[in-house]
């Protein structure tokens, strides 16, 4: 059977971000997606002007229930969250990865904890942040922060690989047994490098691509989805799963670049979702 992730996040008509960087790529894959919609708008908040709806919590928690009254969470994989618009929605990941768990105890829960990023500062509600640190990250196998918010879920300012590993290797005890870090700067580096991390009990690993001068929304969403699914089907190889998830989320940078588009050309990527061109290799960090 293919895979499948229930991803329960936000929805754009114009642009990708949310579910809407998410379902398709993981279609593309082979995987089957069931999102669950926190929000309806017509694009990213990002662009300063936006109209739709917030869907309120009772309605995402209903459609939840209707896929349980199929009878088919048993065969859900994993849990894909991330974006919060509030705490309250947070306790319906919660409730959802205990339901799932009950009629599939391995299920995978993967939450990016979108917070906020470097030059930014936060962009959430007050008290998101603090029920990022102190809850969800608790129930999550896998978390995706940047190098913003791990600092932050950590209590640890880093600029070399060494502390970023301490940083991970702290929160992990609070829970999650791999830690992600989709855009780490290093010191030497941040102006022409992008380094993705990955930690988890055992082992570090990793990669680098260029840096390619492009502000875009999304690409964590992708990133989150994208590692979680290698990570299941390369039987939590996180060495096997980085590799494939970087050189998947350049490519689709830098077709985005290339086109000087001002949101993810997820359509026109495809072909790199499935076989990437340029091929990145993760190395084993000893620490």
């Amino acid at each position: 059977m293919n895979q499948i992730i229930l991803s329960i996040q936000s929805c754009v008509s114009y642009g990708h971000v949310g579910n809407s960087a998410v379902t398709f790529p993981l279609q593309r894959l082979g995987v089957q997606v069931w999102p669950i919609h926190t929000v309806l708008f017509s694009n990213h908040t990002g662009y300063g002007q936006w109209r739709g709806k917030v869907i309120d919590i009772e309605g995402v928690s209903e459609v939840f229930l209707g896929i349980k009254d199929r009878g088919v969470l048993k065969y859900c994989d994993a849990l894909l969250s991330g974006y919060m618009g509030s705490k309250e929605l947070g306790k319906v990941m919660i409730e959802a990865i205990k339901e799932l768990r009950k009629l599939k105890p391995e299920t995978l829960y993967c939450c990016d904890p979108v917070m906020g990023d470097i030059g930014r500062g936060f962009f959430v509600k007050e008290g998101i942040p603090e029920f990022f640190k102190e809850e969800m990250i608790k129930y999550a196998d896998i978390i995706t922060p940047n190098h913003f918010e791990l600092e932050y879920l950590s209590d640890k300012k880093f600029d070399a690989i060494e502390g970023a590993v301490e940083a991970a290797r702290s929160v992990m005890k609070k829970g999650p047994k791999v830690v992600v870090i989709t855009s780490l700067l290093l010191k030497d580096t941040k102006e022409t490098n992008i380094n993705m991390l990955v930690v988890n009990e055992n082992s570090v690993y990793i990669a680098t691509t260029p840096y390619i001068s492009i502000t875009l929304n999304g690409t964590g969403d992708l990133t989150a989805a994208l590692f979680t699914h290698f990570y299941l089907k390369y039987k939590k190889n996180t060495q096997k799963a980085l590799e494939a998830t970087i050189s998947r989320v350049y490519e689709v940078i830098l077709k985005t670049a290339k086109a000087s588009a001002k949101e993810l050309v997820l359509v026109q990527a495809q072909n790199s979702l499935v076989k990437p061109k340029h091929l990145f290799k993760a190395k084993k960090v000893k620490i």
